[in-house]
């Protein structure tokens, strides 16, 4: 056990690392139960359908898709604090005046205010995490990450749910949800951790040198996202499966349990991805991901007890295939792009989770529980594939992409390339993802 708790101590160690990692918890708890405060306020509140309730949650998702470059960009021209100042006003004026909006008033403000103006909260702790750790402990970094992700999404929705049914109304939860939010921006102002540029070395006021998309919008970097949105749309599709082939079996009681020992099996796998002398490559931890998830339903159809035991393989792989994809972008880019990458991965994510969810539920209701996670499973498997042929046929890996030239000034020394390592691998958060689907 201390060989491998090894790999992450000089992390902790690190001045500012474990008050960033508690922020990371802190902040990402809220998060995670929007979606399910917003449904439920919807149904109860508003005395709403569910179809309603789930047009409320789709289009908060689709406005934090939309949102989330367009913040991860001004994060890398104007830096943190103006968007944090903006995110956080927006966010706070939301949560205290939704309760009391008409639905048609709620949609238009949800995708604006709560969407497209959300705090970015994952993007923004993914860049500071890669900014503060070095290259060689950023493995270690991001699958400290991805279980803290695990933790946050075993936690929030849980005591939304609870604190929603005990009181019978989501007013107040929508309200302690908006005081949350605050106090994560409020500390993450005070933390003001070093992102992009500013990591570097470079002072508030030296504005970061422009890099034009084409020198890293790539197709390795493309099909990074691709497989990001193909784990959430997996973990989303399976979110889905679970409950409805429970459900066909007269056992949806225990779906708590599958899904706590699914999420066990994806912090072991997590803990075991940032200790691992050898970590695996993104691809292929994709493939094995996808594999793991189409026998799920086929064995599960015997019993409960079946499908919690042949979701564990899949599980162990979820936490690992998200830290990976993390640290794949934060590799494959200019320190001063960061944040738009890793904007444009949480826009993947949440793509993935969107449609996820309803694929599934499509094939449910066309076919079996069985075939859903089988349909998803296979989406994973044929892109990771691709990411394993483009690998092969183009010459080189994703971890060896050709260096990012970025420019620099006349006076300034221009430094020697050096490769991008994307290796190894580094949480439905996402942000996304992904809020719920990420929960895996």
């Amino acid at each position: 056990m201390l060989k491998l708790i090894t790999p992450y101590k000089p992390i902790l160690a690190m001045p500012g690392t474990r008050a960033l990692f508690v922020v990371d918890f802190v902040a990402r708890l809220p998060l995670t139960a929007k979606a399910m405060a917003l449904t439920l306020h919807v149904v109860l509140d508003q005395g709403g359908s569910y179809a309603a309730a789930g047009l409320a949650s789709m289009t908060m998702t689709i406005g934090m898709g939309v949102g989330s470059p367009l913040l991860g960009r001004m994060v890398d021209r104007r830096g943190l604090k103006p968007v944090l100042l903006l995110t956080g006003v927006s966010e706070a004026t939301y949560w205290v005046t939704a309760p009391f909006l008409s639905y048609p008033v709620l949609l238009g403000t949800t995708f604006v205010l709560g969407g497209v103006l959300g705090v970015p909260v994952f993007s923004v702790i993914r860049q500071a995490v890669a900014a503060r750790v070095p290259d060689s402990l950023r493995r270690q970094a991001f699958a400290l990450d991805s279980m803290i992700v695990e933790l946050v999404f075993m936690v929030g929705p849980a005591l939304a749910i609870a604190a929603i049914t005990s009181m019978h109304t989501a007013t107040v939860t929508m309200a302690v949800i908006g005081v949350l939010t605050v106090g994560s921006v409020v500390t993450l102002w005070v933390l003001n951790p070093p992102i992009g540029h500013r990591a570097d070395g470079a002072g508030d006021g030296a504005p970061p040198e422009k890099v034009p998309l084409s020198t890293w919008v790539r197709p390795a970097f493309v099909l990074v996202l691709a497989t990001g949105m193909a784990a959430n749309l997996v973990l989303a599709g399976t979110d889905i499966s679970i409950t409805a082939l429970l459900r066909q079996q007269n056992a949806v009681s225990m779906a708590g349990v599958c899904i706590f020992a699914w999420c066990l099996l994806s912090l072991i796998g997590g803990f075991w991805h940032g200790s691992t002398e050898r970590p695996w490559r993104l691809p292929v931890l994709m493939l094995l991901l996808g594999a793991g998830t189409i026998p799920v339903g086929f064995v599960g159809q015997f019993g409960w007890w079946w499908l919690a035991l042949i979701l564990l393989p899949a599980g162990f792989m979820c936490a690992p295939t998200l830290a990976s994809t993390a640290e794949a972008v934060a590799a494959a880019v200019p320190a001063s792009a960061r944040g738009q990458a890793m904007g444009l991965q949480g826009s993947a994510m949440t793509l993935g989770g969107a449609i996820g969810a309803p694929l599934a539920g499509t094939v449910v209701d066309a076919s079996s529980p069985p075939w859903a996670f089988a349909t998803t499973g296979a989406i994973g498997v044929v892109l990771a594939a691709a990411m394993l042929g483009y690998q092969r046929f183009a010459g080189v890996g994703v971890e060896r992409a050709a260096p990012v030239a970025v420019p620099t000034p006349a006076a300034a020394p221009v430094p020697a390339p050096r490769p991008v390592p994307v290796n190894a691998g580094a949480a439905r958060d996402t942000e996304a993802a992904a809020l719920e689907p990420a929960a895996c």
